[in-house]
C-alpha cells in the first residue's frame, strides 16, 4: 500500500492512500471507507507504527470499501505534502556509509567488511518543500539520495532471515552532507581539516529531507532493484533552472541489503517502531565530480526512488533560515 502524508485544507497534517495515481484522502477513508475510529488519519503514520501493528490492515480494508463506494479521488498536487514521518516520534535515525560499490569506488576507498554506521537526530528531519539550511562555516554542501527503511516492530538481536518481519515500509531520504566538515579531501581548501567524525557534517538541522510517501514493505522488495536518482537545479548562473542529473543508481547494488542491515544494527542498537535506517547512497555525489559540484543557496535538489516517490527542497543560507532562533 502506498500512503501519502499531506496538509489538509485546515492546515492539519493527515495521511491518505494513493490509488491509481490519485489520492484517496483521510477524510474519504473515514467517511466512505468507514475507517475504524481507533485510526485517526490526523495522527500520522509514525503514531500508528508505535501502537498498532494492524493499523495498515484497517487502512487497507477502508481503502477497498471507499473504492467500492466510488469515493472521490483527487490529484495529489491539490494537497501540500507533509513529511511521511514525524520528527517528534522518530527516536533514532541510523545511517549507513559506503554501502554501494560504485560510490565506494568513486571515492577511492575499499568496501567495508561490515556496515559502517553513523547517526542523525530527528531535528535533522524536514519535509518535502522545506528549506535545507546551509550552516554558517561550510562551503561544501552535498546531496545523497537514499532508501529509508522504517521499522515497524521492535528489533533486538534479530536474525537476518527474520529481519524483514521488522520492516514497516520505505521512504525517500536525502542524506545532506557538509563535505568540508566531513573531511573529504576534494572539498577541503588549503589549510582546512575535517571534524574527525561525521556528527556535525551529517547531523546538522535540516540535513535529512524525508519524502511524503510511505510504501509498505509488502509492496516492494529493494533486492529486486529500485532505481534511485537525484538532481541539482541551479538557482543562478548560465544553467539556472536546468535540471542536472547527479546520481543514477539501483538498490540491487547495495553491499549490505536491508535484512542484513536491520539484523546487524539490532545486534547492538535496539530499533523501535518509527525508527529510520538510511541505507547508503550510490555514486554521482557532487564532491567526487571534476570539478566538485556543491549546493548553493538558491539551488533546489530533488531525490527520487522508483516505486516510492520523491522529495524536493530549496537550499537557503543560514542567514535566511525561516525557523525562529
Amino acid at each position: 500500500m502506498h500512503l501519502r502524508a499531506y496538509v489538509d485544507r485546515f492546515g492539519d497534517p493527515r495521511f491518505g492512500v494513493i490509488v491509481d495515481g490519485r489520492l484517496l484522502t483521510g477524510g474519504q477513508l473515514e467517511k466512505r471507507g468507514r475507517l475504524a475510529r481507533s485510526v485517526n488519519t490526523h495522527l500520522g503514520i509514525s503514531h500508528y507504527l508505535g501502537i498498532d501493528e494492524d493499523w495498515v490492515g484497517d487502512v487497507r480494508r477502508a481503502t477497498k470499501r471507499a473504492t467500492k463506494a466510488r469515493a472521490r479521488l483527487i490529484d495529489p498536487a491539490e494537497r501540500i505534502p507533509a513529511p511521511a514521518l514525524d520528527d517528534y516520534l522518530t527516536e533514532k535515525i541510523v545511517c549507513v556509509g559506503l554501502n554501494y560499490a560504485d560510490h565506494v569506488a568513486e571515492g577511492g576507498r575499499a568496501a567495508p567488511e561490515r556496515p559502517l554506521l553513523f547517526a542523525k537526530f530527528p531535528s535533522a528531519m524536514i519535509g518535502d518543500g522545506e528549506p535545507i539550511v546551509r550552516p554558517e562555516g561550510t562551503h561544501a554542501l552535498d546531496l545523497e539520495v537514499e532508501l529509508g527503511v522504517v521499522i515497524g516492530r521492535t528489533a533486538r538481536r534479530v536474525r537476518v532471515e527474520d529481519a524483514q518481519d521488522h520492516v514497516a515500509g520505505y521512504v525517500v531520504v536525502n542524506d545532506v552532507s557538509a563535505r568540508d566538515w566531513q573531511g573529504t579531501a576534494p572539498a577541503l581548501r588549503e589549510g582546512e581539516r575535517g571534524d574527525g567524525q561525521w556528527l556535525r557534517a551529517k547531523g546538522s538541522d535540516t540535513f535529512l529531507p524525508v519524502g511524503s510517501d510511505f510504501v509498505t514493505a509488502d509492496e516492494l522488495d529493494p533486492r529486486d532493484g529500485l532505481r534511485l536518482r537525484s538532481w541539482r537545479i541551479p538557482g543562478s548562473g548560465p544553467d539556472a533552472g536546468t535540471e542536472q542529473l547527479m546520481q543514477d543508481g539501483n538498490t540491487r547494488d547495495l553491499i549490505h541489503d536491508v535484512p542484513a542491515l536491520v539484523s546487524f544494527i539490532s545486534r547492538h542498537i535496539t530499533l523501535e517502531p518509527g525508527d529510520l535506517v538510511a541505507t547508503g547512497t550510490p555514486s554521482g555525489v557532487g564532491v567526487f565530480r571534476e570539478p566538485p559540484v556543491f549546493l548553493e543557496p538558491g539551488d533546489r535538489v530533488r531525490c527520487e526512488i522508483e516505486g516510492i516517490g520523491r522529495v524536493e527542497n530549496p537550499v537557503v543560507d543560514w542567514s535566511q533560515d525561516p525557523r525562529p532562533a
